[in-house]
């Protein structure tokens, strides 16, 4: 009894034994302070209550103050394909793990076969007639692996980090696809902007074009003139089919984010009227830990680190646990009867004593997978430092920019207008009112083009920060069908059972 509780407990104990590395998370260091970072921005991040903050964590696009984009939003996040193609590749990777989970258990098997035939007689016996036999089996048999030295532990292990990488991946889909939708959202209704700006323009030329052709035919402009107002009117007239072809084109792209066929796309407020959502230049570094991209590079990584394992255990012995209980008649009527048990247990022991290099070259290539897992994370965290800061950048240029073109037209707009007085008081000539209006037009163009780039530069930086409302909006968008293992703490450590 002491040898057999000796053995019992040496399985026990080597059963808790794995080869290979436990997983740390490699340490990376972040950029002392962001190098962008301005003090008006910083005042107003500041003056944000609580509240304010809070909602700016969760759903943002709220913000702009249009309702119609968070339907839009909350569309997509039901009804685009791509969220739908994320959700089922989780479950797909969830199956893969229950498969891996399932070499804990022993596999136990049902077998019933039934045979009826006669054999070929033997050269001794020859002319006597041939029996004919019966063979029934009905029987229960189980194997198991016993893990000693964590193979199969190392292999959940990468499965699971497999499965936390798919739920990445539809959370940084998510991610993008509501970026995408209020970026496009926001371009839709800087065309619609610009288109406007053309009509009206157009309209005005239009005017222009016939009170100069009355003046030509009174004999108080010349052909001269003429000319250069209709340039200047089929100038603008041009710029509207492409302005609604872009409007069309987009509202197909949109469609397409929304799952649904092309079509016309609502409009809930005009470009001059969206607001500008604060900026959330104060949130720490530990956000960069919740961007999708660098949660699924770190899963990677894991699942790497734990192939290491499964590799090296194949260098020590595999214990197997066999056994096999039924019955066995040529009667079936005596088939169940107690002469008819079978039954047996066993073991089995495989050690590996010459593979060629086999299990070596597995190793190796495991390390070496773990090492291209370790850089992709490393570049995937600098990269996330660089779209902050070029997100924030860009917000702060970009605000600036918006600023001089908003002056830019407003001082146009008082030139095209005394241009105007001036030539009709004769004190110059066509030219400089359309010189003028030429600018103003191009202008007012630019001006709206900048608007949307400035609107979605906060886009931009909310993406880059990601946060708690990727978690908000990837639970109200398609869920894969089955529970996604919960995301181990922010230990530096993995456990080496997971």
């Amino acid at each position: 009894m002491t040898r057999r509780l000796a053995g019992l407990a040496l399985v026990v104990v080597l059963g808790g034994c794995a080869v290979g590395p436990n997983y740390r998370r490699p340490e990376l260091e972040p950029p002392a302070d962001w190098q962008q970072r301005d003090a008006a921005l910083d005042s107003a991040a500041a003056a944000m209550d609580t509240s304010t903050a809070a909602v700016a964590d969760s759903t943002w696009w709220q913000l702009f103050g249009d309702p119609v984009l968070g339907d839009l939003v909350q569309v997509a996040l039901q009804e685009n394909y791509d969220v739908r193609i994320a959700a089922a590749r989780v479950e797909e990777f969830m199956g893969l793990y229950g498969v891996a989970k399932s070499d804990f258990y022993p596999k136990v098997d049902a077998a019933a076969t039934a045979v009826r035939g006669q054999s070929a007689l033997s050269p001794t016996v020859e002319g006597s007639e041939r029996p004919t036999l019966n063979d029934f089996n009905v029987s229960v048999g189980a194997s198991w692996e016993i893990d000693l030295w964590g193979k199969i532990r190392r292999s959940s292990e990468s499965a699971r980090a497999q499965v936390l990488a798919a739920e990445e991946v539809r959370r940084g889909v998510v991610l993008s696809t509501v970026a995408l939708v209020a970026s496009s959202y926001i371009d839709l209704l800087s065309l619609d902007r610009q288109l406007e700006i053309a009509r009206l323009t157009v309209a005005s030329r239009e005017h222009g074009l016939a009170l100069m052709k009355d003046r030509r035919d009174k004999g108080d402009a010349s052909d001269l003139e003429l000319s250069q107002v209709e340039s200047e009117y089929w100038l603008a007239r041009a710029q509207i089919p492409s302005l609604e072809k872009n409007v069309v084109q987009l509202e197909n792209a949109l469609c397409v984010l929304l799952g649904r066929n092309p079509g016309p796309i609502p409009r809930g407020s005009v470009l001059d009227s969206l607001a500008l959502p604060p900026v959330p230049v104060h949130m720490p570094s530990i956000l960069l830990e919740r961007r999708p991209d660098i949660r699924q590079a770190e899963e990677q990584l894991v699942a790497a680190n734990a192939r290491i394992g499964v590799a090296k255990a194949l260098y020590f012995p595999s214990i197997s646990l066999t056994g096999l209980f039924g019955f066995a008649s040529g009667d079936l009527s005596k088939l169940f009867e107690t002469n008819s048990r079978i039954w047996d247990v066993g073991g089995q022991a495989l050690q590996p004593i010459f593979r060629g290099g086999e299990i070596s070259g597995q190793v190796k290539a495991a390390e070496a997978v773990q090492r291209q897992a370790l850089h992709d994370y490393a570049l995937t965290v600098r990269n996330a430092f660089r779209d902050i800061e070029d997100a924030l950048v860009d917000r702060k240029r970009t605000q600036e920019q918006a600023e001089a073109e908003r002056r830019w037209v407003a001082a146009l707009a008082v030139y095209a207008k005394l241009a105007r007085m001036r030539y009709d008081e004769g004190l110059t000539s066509y030219l400089e009112v359309l010189d003028a209006e030429r600018s103003l037009f191009s202008t007012e163009l630019q001006y709206a083009r900048t608007q949307a780039v400035l609107l979605r530069s906060v886009v931009g930086i909310y993406r880059a920060l990601a946060g708690d409302w990727v978690d908000h909006a990837a639970a109200r968008a398609v869920q894969p069908m089955d529970q996604v293992p919960e995301r181990r703490g922010s230990d530096a450590e993995a456990p080496s059972s997971r």
